[in-house]
């Protein structure tokens, strides 16, 4: 709340420390807003600029994020305006089971480019049923397949799919202490 009784406090006008502790649900929604833009940001700077060909697992991994983007703007909206708590926390904590799930599947790409487990077949299976050499090569001039099994870039020896389950995690954790936070924090008037 601002200075005024009554009145809600505009997330422009507090800062950090304060919406932090004051209104966690809100902070938590925002760290994992701009967090998961970021992320976004960065698979797309990848993709468009360095020149890196996301395979199919790469793009499912994307999902979590333009799920969870959204839904943190509609709870930090939700939570300027007054909205439910348990909505709000139940919005959270439906982030936190699509982070987790993404970060699960984030290990398991990651597994699957070094050679830990077998990926999908349809980018790290074995190719089968090529036919005579003119259908080959009509195939190939048509086919662009990017392989999970082998890692497009690495940076202190994780890859993309590597940091991913790592920032999934974290915004999961985000998301948990909000959660947490959130039913913790005294009530509102409208709850």
């Amino acid at each position: 709340m601002s200075e005024r009784i009554g009145e809600p406090a505009s997330l422009a006008t507090e800062s950090w420390a304060s919406l932090v502790r004051t209104r966690p649900i809100a902070a938590a929604a925002v760290v994992i807003a701009a967090g998961g833009m970021a992320t976004i940001l960065g698979a797309w700077f990848f993709q468009y600029v360095v020149g890196l060909k996301p395979c199919p697992l790469c793009y499912e991994q994307r999902y979590a994020y333009y799920f969870a983007i959204p839904l943190a703007a509609l709870v930090i909206l939700g939570e300027s305006v007054g909205s439910k708590r348990k909505v709000l926390i139940a919005a959270l904590a439906v982030t936190a089971a699509g982070m987790l799930w993404n970060a699960g599947l984030g290990v398991y790409h990651s597994g699957v480019e070094w050679h830990l487990w077998a990926g999908p077949r349809d980018c790290s299976g074995a190719l089968e049923g090529l036919g005579s050499a003119t259908d080959l090569l009509n195939r190939l001039e048509r086919v662009n397949v990017v392989r999970c099994d082998e890692a497009a870039w690495r940076f202190l020896g994780l890859s993309l799919a590597g940091y991913n389950a790592l920032i999934s995690l974290a915004l999961a954790a985000v998301a948990v202490w909000g959660v947490m936070a959130g039913r913790r924090a005294p009530s509102r008037e409208l709850d």
